[in-house]
C-alpha cells in the first residue's frame, strides 16, 4: 500500500509547481524573442529617420538599442537557463523521491546569474542576431545612406 503523504508525478501539488515552472521558462523565451523583434523595429526606425533626414554619420545611433537589447536578450536568456536549472533539479528530486513541501512553494532561478549571462552572450542565438544586426547597421551606413 502507497503512502499518501509521498509526492509523485500524479500529485496535483507537483503537476501545478511543474506548470508553474514551465509557464515561467516558456516567458522567459518569449521575452527574448521579443526583445529582437523590438531591436530590429527600433534599429530600422532610427536607420529611417536617419536617412530621411539626409544624415549618415548618425547612422551609428543605431547601435546603442543593439547593446541595451543584446544586454536584455542575454539577461532573459539567463534566467531561462537558471530556472530550466531549478526544474531539472526538481524533477532530478522527484525520481529520487526527495520531494519535499518546502520545494512546491519554491519558484527560484538556480545557478550563478552572473555565468549564465556570460554563457548567454556567447549563444550563437544572442552574439549571432546582434553581430549581424550591427553589420547590417555599418552596411548601411556605408553603402545605402
Amino acid at each position: 500500500m502507497s503512502n499518501p503523504n509521498v509526492l509523485t508525478e500524479e500529485s496535483p501539488s507537483v503537476q501545478a509547481h511543474l506548470q508553474i515552472m514551465q509557464g515561467v521558462i516558456n516567458r522567459m523565451a518569449a521575452n527574448s524573442t521579443a526583445s529582437k523583434t523590438w531591436c530590429i523595429t527600433i534599429v530600422s526606425a532610427i536607420l529611417v529617420l536617419v536617412a530621411d533626414k539626409s544624415k549618415p554619420e548618425y547612422a551609428f545611433i543605431a547601435l546603442l538599442p543593439i547593446l541595451l537589447f543584446l544586454a536584455l536578450d542575454s539577461y532573459y536568456l539567463a534566467l531561462e537557463k537558471a530556472f530550466r536549472d531549478s526544474y531539472n533539479e526538481f524533477i532530478g528530486k522527484l525520481h529520487e523521491q526527495r520531494i519535499c513541501s518546502e520545494d512546491l512553494y519554491s519558484v527560484v532561478a538556480k545557478g550563478n546569474m552572473t555565468n549564465h549571462q556570460i554563457a548567454a552572450l556567447k549563444s550563437f542565438s544572442v552574439w549571432g542576431f546582434y553581430v549581424c544586426l550591427g553589420v547590417m547597421v555599418y552596411l548601411a551606413k556605408e553603402l545605402v545612406l
